[in-house]
């Protein structure tokens, strides 16, 4: 199969949400980080950096549990829980791009950085794109991933990001091929199997009970 026909067949915006599923950035972020860690001057930085998403994972996590097995959103601003797919695409595309672009002067380092957000910025409008989340919980999304890239980048020395340069190649290879061979994320139903469990519940709680239950109130 040729690239041409790779493209005819999968719509832009659901081709570009794809970049941002846990099954395709925690490896390419967990790559990055041991090849940070393997150099000594940027080992604090992919320690505070795991640290930080790890963080940012629970809390997203914790959200969606929160909303599927006890209901527990906003209705007023349509919010059901974090997107994952911006914080993590807000989170690790910034870094992963300091990493990928070469060269120690400001401006390298502006465009890397700048190329990183547009492109996190690209798949949290593209889950507003295919229904999949609210523009409430795409912006916390992308202000708890944004909140650890700004961490990392000031806490620790980010304009030597210099690492093996088969792990950019790596990484370029893994994010340009894997939304076209791995399966469609299976995080949602984990996450609803998990909510499921530990709250008793039958069936996880809908975006439509939130916002009816909500009508009724204000009615």
């Amino acid at each position: 199969m040729n690239p041409q026909e790779l493209f005819q067949d999968v719509p832009f915006w659901h081709l570009i949400t794809r970049l941002g599923e846990a099954e395709i950035l925690l490896p390419a972020a967990l790559l990055t980080a041991a090849a940070l860690f393997a150099r000594r001057r940027t080992r604090n930085l992919a320690l505070g950096w795991v640290l930080m998403l790890s963080l940012a994972v629970t809390l997203t996590t914790a959200s969606k549990l929160a909303f599927i097995g006890w209901g527990l959103g906003w209705a007023a601003i349509n919010f059901t829980g974090v997107s994952g797919h911006a914080m993590f695409s807000s989170a690790i595309y910034p870094v992963l791009m300091l990493t990928l672009v070469p060269g120690r002067s400001r401006r390298r380092w502006q465009l890397s950085l700048a190329l990183g957000c547009a492109l996190a910025l690209l798949v949290g409008v593209s889950r507003i794109q295919v229904g999949a989340h609210s523009w409430s919980e795409v912006l916390v999304g992308m202000l708890l991933g944004g909140t650890v890239t700004a961490l990392t980048l000031g806490w620790f020395e980010t304009r030597a990001l210099s690492i093996n340069p088969v792990v950019p190649a790596l990484l370029l290879v893994w994010v340009a091929v894997s939304p076209f061979q791995l399966h469609a994320s299976q995080t949602h139903s984990l996450v609803t199997r998990l909510a499921l469990s530990l709250s008793g519940r039958g069936a996880p709680y809908t975006r439509a009970e939130l916002l009816r239950h909500n009508r009724r109130e204000r009615s």
